[in-house]
């Protein structure tokens, strides 16, 4: 069954307008992201993310590699935004999300936003991905607004670092259809050294856990098997068990819930400083296959029953110049019990 995209409930009630004056307000002292810089962005001044009062977008493009009920067969509405409130040392986009300098020239009008996102509605695209939106998560929410009033109906996917401040999340609650966070971290020591963040873990977990408080674990499909509504929670395998698989397992089976859905990913590969700077050691390779095995023995072990993997032999999928992206590398989690 066909169900209506949140935001338009809100956008009728008028309560949308005053979402999104909230979310722009936490702008002018910058709580955007846990990272709490207190900059004002409103008057143009540059957040710890190097982001300003105006979204910064990459590209924008229909993309055949999420998971499956994400891609259909017209593709997500991927929209890039360029910085990041993380400094992954592994980043597979630091060419888009480190290196600020040669990002501003891609900084957009709210309105030229709106008009990508409608574009994209008119290519066929299934949904709007907004990848890494975090640091613009007001100036995302304006643009949704702008868009819903000339037609724009397609769901909403806030895909995440999940860096993400609780406060901005309740205030998305009703905007976003599917939350789809990665949980890169079982350790804020872990989060430090790699993402150059604090207390990644706790703060990863607040906002899951508030993701999960407005999704529970049923996901909501169309009649083309296309996910609707949900909350899909990604963990990327590192080398050396370096992110903790098991142990965001655990917690999500134990806090949230077995049926929440996972998508387990093999696509690691030592990029950005990974493959070259000795502290990274433990970075500085592919994974394993007895890795990936032990991750997915983890699924099995721990009971979890929905999501997907990716295949350990796409796991290079990514950066392999011969990849046909209209490929989708993952498989069912149930095909592995």
């Amino acid at each position: 069954m066909k169900t209506q995209a949140s935001y338009l409930s809100l956008l009728r009630s008028g309560e949308l307008h005053r979402r999104v004056a909230a979310l722009e307000a936490l702008l002018e002292r910058c709580t955007v992201c846990p990272r709490d810089c207190f900059n004002n962005r409103l008057q143009d001044e540059i957040a710890a993310c190097y982001s300003g009062r105006l979204p910064i977008v990459s590209s924008y493009t229909p993309h055949f590699g999420e998971e499956p009920p994400l891609v259909g067969t017209r593709g997500a509405g991927n929209i890039f935004f360029g910085n990041c409130n993380l400094r992954c040392v592994y980043c597979q986009n630091y060419q888009i999300s480190q290196t600020h300098k040669e990002q501003i020239k891609n900084e957009v009008t709210h309105e030229r936003l709106a008009e990508m996102m409608l574009e994209l509605q008119t290519r066929g695209c299934h949904n709007l991905n907004f990848v890494s939106p975090t640091h613009f998560a007001p100036q995302m929410a304006r643009a949704i607004l702008l868009a819903a009033d000339q037609g724009l109906r397609l769901p909403i996917v806030y895909n995440t670092n999940a860096y993400d401040s609780v406060e901005v999340l309740r205030l998305l609650d009703g905007i976003v259809d599917v939350y789809l966070p990665d949980l890169k971290y079982a350790e804020d020591e872990a989060g430090y050294l790699y993402s150059k963040v604090r207390s990644y873990a706790s703060v990863s977990r607040a906002a899951i856990a508030e993701m999960y408080r407005q999704m529970g674990h049923e996901l909501v499909y169309d009649e083309d098997g296309l996910l609707q509504r949900g909350l899909v929670i990604r963990l990327l395998v590192l080398p050396n068990e370096v992110g903790g698989v098991r142990e965001s397992l655990r917690w999500i089976h134990g806090e949230l819930s077995p049926r929440v859905a996972v998508s387990l990913m093999a696509q690691y590969y030592p990029t950005n400083v990974a493959g070259t700077n000795q502290r990274y050691a433990l970075l500085s390779r592919r994974i394993r296959e007895t890795e990936w095995l032990r991750a997915v023995a983890a699924l099995d072990e721990l009971g979890m029953e929905e999501g997907w993997m990716q295949e350990y032999d796409g796991a290079s999928f990514y950066y392999r110049p011969d990849f046909d992206d209209t490929e989708t590398p993952f498989r069912d989690i149930r095909d592995f019990g």
